[in-house]
C-alpha cells in the first residue's frame, strides 16, 4: 500500500463552504484544441466545489481509503517540523498544487527514499528539481491544460486593469478623483501586445486578446503554423529580446527553467518601450524583482501585475491565484484521480501529462523544461521528429 503526501492550502477562515455563488461549473468534454478533459473512472466530488483545501483534499479521501492507501495532507510548506517534511521521508507519491507550490528540491528528494511519483495538480513543474528526478528514476506528471484557460483569462484581466488604471481604485474608488485616475488610463485598442510563450496558456491568451483590435506578437521555441499566424494576425519573434522593443504590453506565459530564469532583468527592461506594461502569470523567478522595482521607479515600466502572492522564502516560489479557480480545480482534481488510477492499475499515464517517465525525460519535458530529448527523437525548431 502507498503513502501519498498531498500539499493543500488551509480552509477558509469560516470553514469549508456549505454553499457556492453558482450551482457548479460548465460541463466541458473537450479543450479548445480538441484534447479531452481529464476522464477518471469516477470522482468523489461535485465539480464547482472547493477541492484544493484541507477539507477538499482534491476529492481523494474515499478513493485512497477504499484501496488501503494512506493519505497525508499538509498545508505547511516550509520548516523542519512541518507536516510536509515529516511525512516526506516515507512518501511513495507526492502531489503538489501548481497554485500552492512547495519546492521539491534535490535535498528533499534525497530525504524521500520511497518516492516514485510526483504529480502537479495543475500545469507547471518548475517547483520540482527535474534533473534530480531524472537521476532518481522518478515519474513526474502534471495535469496539462487543466488551468491554462484560468491563467489566460486572468492575464487578460490584469492587462486591462493596468492599461485602464483600474487596479489602484479597486478598493478605494471614493478616495481618488477622476483626474487622478484618468491621468494614467488608456485604451488598449491599437497597442502592440506580445506573449512570451505560445503554448496552451500563451495561445489561449493570444486568442482572447484578438477581439480587442490590438497588434499581436509572440515568441516561443516552437513557431506556430503559418495558417494560425495569419488567422490571428500574429507576428513571430525569435526571442523575447527581439520582441520586447515593439510591444506596449508583454505577458509572460513560459515555464521556468534555466533559459527563462531572470529573463526580464534590467537589460531587458532597457530594450522595452518607455511606459510599457508587463504581466506575469507564469513564474515569479522569470522576472528579476529588483529590476522590476527599478523599472517602475524610473517610469520605464508604466505598470507591472502578477498573480503571484506570498513567495516562499526557501525558493522564491509563490502561490498563483489565476490557477485556483473552482473551474480549474475540478479539472486538475479529476486529472490527479486519473493519473492515480493509471498508476495503481498498471496502465500508462497520458503522454501529454508526463514530464519524466521513470527517469526518462519525455518529449513534453524536453520541449517545456529544456530536459534532454528522449531516446529516439530529436527536437528541431521545437518540433519532434524521428531520428
Amino acid at each position: 500500500m502507498a503513502k501519498i503526501l498531498c500539499v493543500v492550502y488551509e480552509d477558509p477562515a469560516d470553514g469549508h463552504p456549505v454553499g457556492y455563488p453558482r450551482d457548479g461549473v460548465p460541463n466541458l468534454q473537450l479543450y479548445a484544441d480538441g484534447q479531452t478533459v481529464p476522464s477518471p473512472a469516477s470522482v468523489d466530488f461535485k465539480p464547482g466545489e472547493l477541492l484544493g483545501s484541507l477539507a477538499g483534499a482534491l476529492g481523494l479521501r474515499g478513493f485512497l481509503a477504499e484501496r488501503g492507501h494512506t493519505l497525508v495532507l499538509s498545508s505547511e510548506r516550509n520548516g523542519p517540523d512541518s507536516t510536509f517534511e515529516q511525512a516526506l521521508a516515507e512518501a511513495d507519491i507526492v502531489i503538489i498544487q501548481a497554485c500552492w507550490p512547495v519546492p521539491l528540491t534535490a535535498e528533499r528528494i534525497a530525504r524521500a527514499p520511497n518516492l516514485k511519483l510526483v504529480i502537479t495538480a495543475g500545469t507547471g513543474s518548475d517547483h520540482v528539481d527535474l534533473d534530480e528526478a531524472v537521476r532518481r528514476g522518478l515519474t513526474v506528471a502534471e495535469i496539462t491544460q487543466s488551468d491554462s484557460v484560468s491563467a489566460a483569462e486572468f492575464a487578460v484581466l490584469l492587462v486591462l486593469s493596468l492599461v485602464h488604471n483600474t487596479g489602484p481604485v479597486a478598493g478605494a474608488a471614493t478616495h481618488q478623483s477622476l483626474a487622478e485616475r484618468a491621468r494614467r488610463a488608456y485604451d488598449l485598442e491599437g497597442m502592440n501586445v506580445g506573449s512570451v510563450g505560445a503554448g496552451r496558456t500563451g495561445f489561449a491568451f493570444l486568442r482572447r486578446m484578438r477581439p480587442f483590435d490590438v497588434r499581436l506578437h509572440y515568441t516561443d521555441p516552437r513557431r506556430l503554423p503559418l495558417l494560425i499566424e495569419n488567422e490571428l494576425g500574429l507576428t513571430y519573434h525569435p526571442s523575447a529580446a527581439a520582441m520586447a522593443p515593439v510591444c506596449d504590453v508583454v505577458a509572460i506565459h513560459s515555464p521556468l527553467y534555466a533559459a527563462t530564469a531572470d529573463l526580464f532583468d534590467t537589460a531587458m527592461f532597457e530594450r522595452m518601450k518607455r511606459g510599457a506594461y508587463l504581466v506575469n502569470t507564469a513564474a515569479a523567478a522569470i522576472c528579476n524583482a529588483d529590476a522590476v522595482a527599478g523599472a517602475l521607479a524610473t517610469g520605464q515600466l508604466a505598470g507591472f501585475a502578477t498573480d503571484a502572492a506570498s513567495p516562499s522564502p526557501s525558493a522564491g516560489l509563490a502561490s498563483h491565484l489565476a490557477g485556483a479557480t473552482l473551474s480549474a480545480q475540478a479539472r486538475y482534481a479529476a486529472g490527479v484521480r486519473e493519473v492515480l488510477e493509471c498508476w495503481f492499475g498498471g496502465e500508462p499515464i497520458r503522454t501529454r501529462y508526463l514530464i519524466i517517465d521513470r527517469g526518462e525525460p519525455t518529449a513534453v519535458g524536453a520541449r517545456s523544461y529544456g530536459l534532454a530529448a528522449p531516446a529516439g527523437v530529436t527536437l528541431r525548431g521545437g518540433r519532434i521528429k524521428p531520428r
